[in-house]
């Protein structure tokens, strides 16, 4: 698991085993940092900005200081890299990605994220793909909504079925069924199809 700027773990898996997605057995130089500088400790359930300071840590981005001082940080000596992605660390070192900072929802004062409900979602049967970002909500500041393909599935058993998976401010509260999940050639995620698809739904009244 890493990116560009520096790799930050591992997870190995077999044919026929079951899978934890978004595990990772983190590097011995991976750590996970608060928003002012302070390491997460192992175990304590806090969530922060996942590091890598690895010895291949780039020097900077060409031309673009503020992106390189946001992403590229020293702290107590050691350069990290920060790419965006968010986590914890589990007692046993277990390195657990919650997702991208930049797609985090904050409904109610409580922050999701996106990639946690997509894998839920994406274990209710009959569905195929899906993809979840936030909406605005006049209550909550926004809410959160899913575009899913699938073929034989509700928004009703969506929402039973990820209730047993998800605390009740993760669960998808806006869905719209889909043909096929909007993404591109290289199949990450088009947020502004699948938000427009999720506007148009609404207008209908879905």
């Amino acid at each position: 698991m890493g990116s560009t700027e520096g790799g930050m773990g591992v997870n190995v898996t077999r044919r026929g085993e079951s899978v934890d997605t978004g595990q990772f057995l983190a590097s011995n130089t991976t750590k996970v940092f608060t928003d002012d500088g302070r390491e997460v400790q192992p175990g304590s359930g806090e969530v922060g900005m996942i590091a890598s300071g690895s010895a291949t840590v780039p020097v900077g981005y060409y031309k673009d200081p503020e992106k390189s001082a946001r992403t590229f940080r020293e702290i107590e000596g050691v350069r990290y890299s920060f790419p965006g992605d968010w986590g914890r660390i589990e007692a046993d070192g277990t390195l657990v990605v919650l997702g991208r900072g930049s797609q985090c929802i904050n409904t109610g004062g409580e922050k999701v994220f996106p990639e946690e409900v997509e894998e839920a979602v994406k274990l209710v049967p009959g569905v195929e793909d899906c993809l979840v970002m936030g909406v605005p909500d006049e209550r909550f500041g926004q809410r959160v909504a899913a575009v899913v393909a699938g073929a034989d599935v509700s928004p009703e058993v969506i929402i039973e079925t990820t209730k047993g998976r998800l605390s009740g401010y993760k669960v998808p509260r806006t869905i719209c069924i889909v043909d096929t999940v909007p993404r591109f050639d290289n199949g990450k995620p088009d947020y502004r199809a699948a938000a427009d698809l999720i506007a148009q739904s609404l207008r209908a009244g879905d």
